[in-house]
Formats: structure tokens, C-alpha cells, sequence
């Protein structure tokens, strides 16, 4: 699924076609998704707010995408041939001679204007991880509001407590904290669990190119552990170990040697 960083470079480029531009045509795949609505009208903004895309309009209303797995969305001068075949199409929107074309996205729904506060999905989201500016104490007092004996690596991707980390940054984070995934949130400090929620934020904010806007990416930052299961760590050489964890099966990378497992509780 794609992570916070890969949604914020996603919305910086389609904020740069079609922002300011009115919607000239709109057609959905999407039964019951009423895109005809917005032609004729303005796109005022878009952005990310963790892993979920929102386009808002003049009027109000917000074309709300999540891409989980298998989404993507594409901008192309008009005319020009998509990349992917148009069955796979859930949604296009023509701004004169640009075209966005979202793919395969699961989630394809037009709100009326604030209904996303209301949204099951959506109110119930963290602070973004990359948002400005950013909400740290939130963060700490919803992961706190969690059980103590919730390991931090499943901490990191509950979308509640905060929105667009992901499993990439989860593990990465962790390491360069030295937290095994596995640490008890209960066993870190407030200042330990903020420099862990930090530190992922900067190296998505790295990844994202967010200095220079989001839309050329940024520069691929060095991988310590995600997906190198068996290969020696970069810092000590101990051959990184893997499991899945949690209730969602996410794979969770980490040192031995680097990150000590926690002591057994009881």
C-alpha cells in the first residue's frame, strides 16, 4: 500500500495540473458516484491527509480516493496515450487539455462539502505525519489512549494515532531508534516514542521531496532493514531478522544486535 510519502508527491502533481483549472469532463466506472457534478466547476486544492487522497472543489465538495494496493493515479496532456488500458479506469477527470486518470483505485466517493469530518474513515484519522504544522502532542496523547502492551511497530501503523506511516518507515524508524518492533509502547518514554514518530516523519519527508514540493520526489534514502531479511546489517554486520506482526500480518525487520529484543514481561 502506498505510504504517506508516495500520496504527498501524488498530490503536489496533481495539484500543479489541475489546481485553479475547472473540470471540463467528468466520468466515473464508480456506480452511484455522481462525478457529473463537478464540470463546470474549480479545483481548489488537493492533498493528502495520510494514506487517503482528497480533491476539493469550489463548491465545496471533495473527491475522496484511496488507493490501497492496487491505485494509482496518472496526469496526461490530452491526447496523449494512457499507460494503463482505460477497463482499468475508475475515474477521469479532464481539466482542458489535461486528463487525470485514476486506476484501479478501491475507493472512488464524491462528499458533500465537510462531510469528511464526519466520514467513518476519515474522522477517525491521526495527525499526518507529514502535515504542517505538525501535531506531536496529538500523536503521543492518542498512542497513549492505546493499550501499554501494544508493541510499538504495530503502534506506527495504526492509522488512528497517527495518519500515512507505513511499513517501509515503520521498520526504518525503529531501527534508527534502536527499538526492537516489538518494544511495549508502555516501555518508552514520551520522549523516546516522539523522537520514534519523528524520526519517521523525517525520512518521509526526505523520500517525499517535500523541500522542493513533492512532485519530483526525493532522494531515495539508504534501506537498514526493509526487505533484507538474511543480509548483514549495514552497521554491525548481524543478518537482519524478519516476522510477521500484528493483527494486519505486517512483516517487521530488525537487528538483533542493534535493536535488543525487550526483556519477557511478567
Amino acid at each position: 500500500m502506498p505510504e504517506g510519502d508516495t500520496l504527498y508527491r501524488t498530490a503536489a502533481t496533481l495539484q500543479r495540473w489541475l489546481g485553479g483549472r475547472k473540470v471540463t469532463e467528468a466520468t466515473t466506472a464508480v456506480p452511484d458516484v455522481p462525478v457529473d457534478r463537478l464540470v463546470g466547476q474549480q479545483v481548489a486544492w488537493v492533498e493528502a491527509w495520510g494514506k487517503h487522497l482528497l480533491l476539493r472543489f469550489g463548491s465545496g465538495q471533495v473527491l475522496h480516493t484511496h488507493l490501497r494496493m492496487s491505485g494509482s493515479w496518472h496526469v496526461y496532456s490530452a491526447g496523449d496515450r494512457w499507460r494503463r488500458p482505460a477497463h482499468q479506469a475508475r475515474l477521469v477527470l479532464v481539466c482542458g487539455d489535461r486528463v487525470a486518470v485514476c486506476f484501479n483505485a478501491p475507493v472512488v466517493e464524491l462528499l458533500a462539502a465537510k462531510a469528511e469530518h464526519v466520514h467513518p474513515a476519515l474522522a477517525r484519522l491521526g495527525p499526518d505525519v507529514l502535515g504542517e504544522p505538525f501535531e506531536l502532542d496529538e500523536v503521543r496523547r492518542r498512542a497513549r489512549a492505546r493499550p501499554s502492551d501494544i508493541p510499538v511497530g504495530e503502534l506506527l501503523l495504526d492509522q488512528r494515532v497517527v495518519a500515512g506511516i507505513g511499513n517501509i518507515w515503520r521498520n526504518e524508524a525503529v531501527f534508527l531508534e534502536g527499538r526492537h518492533p516489538r518494544t511495549p509502547q508502555g516501555a518508552l518514554s514520551d520522549d523516546e516514542l516522539d523522537r520514534i514518530v519523528t524520526t519517521a516523519r523525517r525520512l518521509m519527508r526526505e523520500s517525499a521531496g517535500i523541500d522542493r514540493g513533492g512532485a519530483a520526489g526525493g532522494r531515495p534514502a539508504p534501506r537498514w532493514v526493509y526487505r533484507r531479511t538474511g543480509r548483514p546489517c549495514r552497521r554491525c554486520a548481524t543478518p537482519i531478522q524478519s516476522a510477521l506482526q500484528g493483527e494486519q500480518a505486517r512483516r517487521a525487520y530488525w537487528c538483533p544486535s542493534c535493536q535488543p529484543a525487550p526483556e519477557p514481561s511478567g
